[in-house]
C-alpha cells in the first residue's frame, strides 16, 4: 500500500490574491523516527509503521515489545534483503523500554514518535513528546462496543461477533469488548453466540484443527480470570467457559457471560482475552449512551438492517471506526485509529503517510 502512496506525494501551487506572489506547497519527510509496537500483532504493527515512513523518506529507530522480539528481528532482515540501505532502519530490542525510548526521546535529533499500546504508557511518551514538540502518533487502548439493533440479522450479527471478539484470542485493540444487544433478540443472539464460541477448539497453536491459542503470559490470564470473576459476583450468568482448561500454559476457555451488570470492571476496562460480556438495551438513546459512556474511542460495531438507524449510529459513536456489520474493520487501505483517550492520527488509508510528512510554503515573488 505505501510503495503505493509513496509516488502519490503531492503538493501545491497557486497564485496569492493580490498576484504578486507564486505560492508553492511542497512536502518533505518530518525527519527521525522513533517506533514502538505491542507483542500482540509484531509482524503487522511493524509493517504498519515502518512502511509509511520509509515511503515518505524517513529514518528509524525501532522498539519491539519485549515480548515478542524475534519477529521484529526477522521483519528488519526481510526489509536488508529487499534492498533497504542500512542504517534507515534500526531495531534495538530490550528488556528496559523505558530507559531506552526515554533516551531517544530526549534526544532532541527524534522528530516523530509512532506508537501503538496501552494508553498509560501513550501519555508518558506524549509528556516526553512535548519536550522537543515532537510529532506523536497514538494507537492506544480500546473498549469497543458491539451494538446488535432489534432488526438485525441474528446469524450475521452472531458471525461479525465471533470475529471480532475471538480474533487473535481477543488480544486486539480492535477486539469488541462490551455487547449491547436489544432486548427483543438478546435471547437469541446470546444463545447461538455462546454455541458457537463453546465450538471452538482450545489448544496448541501449531497443531492441525486448534481455533483458539493461549493467552500472551500469567498476568493477562491472571486479569482475564479476575475480571470473569469480578461480573459473576455482580449478578452476571456463565452461558459458556468461564474456567481454565485443564493442563499446562495460559489458556483459558472462550467466555460468553449475559445479564452483565454496569459496574463490572470488565465493562469498564480492556478485557485482552477471549470474554464477551452482554448486556441487553431497551432504546437506541439508551444504549448510545451505554456505548459512548467511556474514556476510550477506537472501534465500535453496529448490526442492522436499516439504512437511517445504520447511518446514526455512524455518526453518534464516538470512535475513529465504526464496522457496520461486519467484525473486521482493520484494513490498510482505510485511515486506522481512535478519538479520545484511544489515540491521535491514523495509520493506512490515502492520509497515513502525513503522519511522517511536514508541510513547506515557498512564497515566490512575481
Amino acid at each position: 500500500w505505501f510503495s503505493e502512496e509513496a509516488v502519490r506525494i503531492g503538493g501545491d501551487q497557486a497564485t496569492s490574491v493580490d498576484g504578486n506572489t507564486r505560492i508553492m506547497i511542497t512536502k518533505e519527510p518530518v525527519g527521525p523516527c522513533v517506533l514502538v509496537t505491542p507483542w500482540n500483532f509484531p509482524l503487522a504493527m511493524g509493517a504498519r509503521k515502518i512502511a509509511p515512513a520509509v515511503a515518505a523518506g524517513c529514518t528509524m529507530v525501532f522498539k519491539p515489545a519485549e515480548l515478542t522480539p524475534l519477529t521484529s528481528l526477522a521483519l528488519v532482515q526481510i526489509f536488508r534483503e529487499a534492498g533497504l540501505p542500512d542504517g534507515v532502519l534500526n531495531v534495538v530490542t530490550t528488556a528496559n523500554a523505558s530507559s531506552v525510548v526515554g533516551t531517544w526521546m530526549g534526544s532532541g535529533i527524534a522528530r516523530k514518535v509512532s506508537f501503538t499500546g496501552s494508553t498509560e504508557v501513550g501519555k508518558i511518551l506524549l509528556r516526553q513528546a512535548a519536550d522537543n514538540v515532537m510529532r506523536s502518533s497514538m494507537e492506544l487502548g480500546g473498549n469497543a462496543p458491539f451494538i446488535v439493533l432489534a432488526d438485525a440479522d441474528i446469524e450475521k450479527a452472531v458471525d461479525g461477533a465471533l470475529k471480532a471478539k475471538m480474533r487473535n484470542m481477543g488480544e486486539a485493540c480492535t477486539a469488541a469488548n462490551r455487547f449491547f444487544v436489544h432486548r427483543s433478540v438478546a435471547g437469541e443472539f446470546s444463545e447461538k453466540f455462546a454455541k458457537r464460541i463453546s465450538e471452538l477448539q482450545v489448544g496448541n497453536g501449531a497443531l492441525e484443527g486448534t481455533d483458539v491459542g493461549p493467552l500472551i503470559e500469567q498476568k493477562g490470564l491472571d486479569k482475564v480470570e479476575s475480571l470473569v470473576a469480578d461480573a459473576v459476583s455482580k449478578g452476571a450468568r456463565i452461558l459458556t467457559g468461564g474456567s481454565r482448561p485443564d493442563g499446562p500454559g495460559y489458556f483459558y476457555t472462550p467466555t460468553v457471560l449475559t445479564d452483565v451488570s454496569q459496574d463490572a470492571e470488565l465493562m469498564r476496562t480492556e478485557i485482552f482475552g477471549p470474554v464477551a460480556a452482554i448486556t441487553a438495551f431497551d432504546s437506541e438513546d439508551e444504549v448510545l449512551r451505554l456505548a459512548n459512556d467511556t474514556e476510550w474511542g477506537l472501534v465500535g460495531y453496529v448490526f442492522t438492517e436499516n439504512m437511517d438507524k445504520a447511518l446514526r449510529f455512524s455518526a453518534e459513536l464516538e470512535v475513529g471506526m465504526v464496522g457496520l456489520n461486519t467484525g473486521i474493520v482493520s484494513n490498510p487501505a482505510a485511515p486506522f485509529g481512535g478519538v479520545k483517550q484511544s489515540g491521535l492520527g491514523r495509520e493506512g488509508g490515502k492520509i497515513g503517510i502525513e503522519e511522517f510528512l511536514e508541510t513547506k510554503y515557498t512564497a515566490i515573488a512575481v
